[in-house]
């Protein structure tokens, strides 16, 4: 009776120990791999440079167009100019990019691939919109409460993702979208607080802060975040998906010679058609601020190019987030803009979002993963067969 019943006690310890391995197991499947995730946000070293890089030339764009502007937040130059001229150093970068190996198969290409150069029509319209508001709403905000309130960007991007790639955004990736929300609302909220108000003084407050809400510049941030999140997420269709097998710096001269003809049509609604061309008008854009705003403005156009094609829309509006740390300080050491503590908390929400949303990123790679594959398979044929691979 003892050794059968030391028999049983066996069995059970072995049963116990294997089940706690078991579950040990599962959690650390379910465990977030920060190593595992790393390669999901950035699958190769070019693409963690990309985001850098992105990241960096958004933020000195936000501060050159800030100290651009005059003591009245005017601007000394026609905006829309610098857009068109920013638009044609894009295309001119692109041009050269590309011809530089493949002169011979550019007409070929554009001839073959027409019809993606309308489709592009449609996110030039809407990047045409974006970038012109951003001349408007930078003379209306302080850039990190610009920033702060284009993080709605995320959200609205998050929607427009499920809609066009049909991919469904996990629990843990909205409640990092809803995270970040609240951060902007407590910035938005603090426009118009003052220390040791009276009753008056708070309802003053209060009557601010919703004539805020409601104001025409509020409604024009929020017109330019839908632009830049339905432009963003077309766009990366466009490069992974539609137009995924013509070349990127193609797909840049379709873009942004839709963009030039967009700004032309704006110029002329406005009336300014010829006005902006004026040698007054010029003269007045070759300052080296504007030079330089609109050198980095054409860096960001191609970097981003880059970026939809090897990261996704999601994340870029993340890297966004990333940049109000790094924009509040600058605002604070360059112009004397201060960071209150409602800026402080809201700045520490979105990095708190932007953390989360890191621990379960979003994964989208569209026709690219298909287009390398046939291509590897090709290049084994034409081996096997003795003929040399394309180049």
């Amino acid at each position: 009776m003892a050794p059968r019943s030391r028999k049983y006690k066996r069995q059970s310890r072995r049963d116990w120990s294997g089940g706690r391995k078991k579950a040990i197991d599962a959690m650390k499947a379910n465990r977030p791999e920060s190593g595992r995730n790393w390669d999901k946000l950035f699958p190769t070293p070019w693409s963690f440079i990309i985001f850098v890089a992105y990241m960096a030339l958004f933020i000195n764009q936000g501060i050159m167009v800030t100290a651009s502007q005059q003591a009245d937040n005017t601007y000394s130059y026609n905006t829309v100019t610098v857009v068109l001229l920013t638009e044609a150093t894009k295309l001119v970068a692109s041009l050269i990019i590309f011809l530089k190996d493949k002169l011979s198969t550019l007409i070929a290409d554009m001839r073959i691939h027409v019809y993606v150069l309308g489709l592009y029509m449609i996110p030039a319209l809407l990047y045409c919109l974006y970038n012109n508001l951003a001349f408007v709403n930078l003379a209306a905000f302080d850039p990190t409460t610009y920033f702060l309130f284009l993080q709605l960007r995320v959200v609205v991007t998050g929607i427009i993702f499920q809609v066009l790639f049909k991919k469904q955004l996990s629990k843990r990736q909205w409640i990092s979208l809803i995270i970040l929300t609240i951060g902007c609302v407590v910035k938005q909220l603090s426009m118009s607080k003052k220390p040791e108000a009276s009753s008056a003084e708070t309802e003053a407050t209060f009557k601010a802060v919703f004539s805020n809400l409601i104001s025409i510049h509020t409604g024009l941030l929020l017109v330019q975040v839908f632009c830049s999140c339905l432009a963003g997420v077309y766009n990366e269709k466009l490069l992974k998906d539609t137009g995924a097998e013509v070349h990127i710096m193609v797909q840049n001269v379709f873009m942004y010679t839709d963009s030039i003809f967009c700004n032309v049509v704006v110029l002329f609604c406005r009336g300014e058609l010829i006005s902006a061309f004026t040698t007054t008008s010029l003269l007045q854009v070759w300052q080296p601020a504007v030079i330089v705003i609109i050198l980095n403005n054409a860096a960001v156009g191609i970097v981003t190019s880059f970026f939809l094609r090897s990261l996704n829309s999601i994340l870029k509006t993340f890297a966004s987030a990333l940049e109000l740390m790094f924009t509040a300080v600058l605002s604070w050491v360059i112009f004397g803009i201060p960071v209150d503590w409602c800026t402080a908390i809201a700045i520490a929400l979105v990095s708190y979002a932007t953390y989360m949303y890191a621990q379960s990123p979003v994964v989208n790679r569209g026709r690219l993963d298909e287009l390398e594959k046939n291509s590897t398979a090709e290049e084994e044929v034409l081996v096997k067969n003795g003929s040399p691979s394309p180049v």
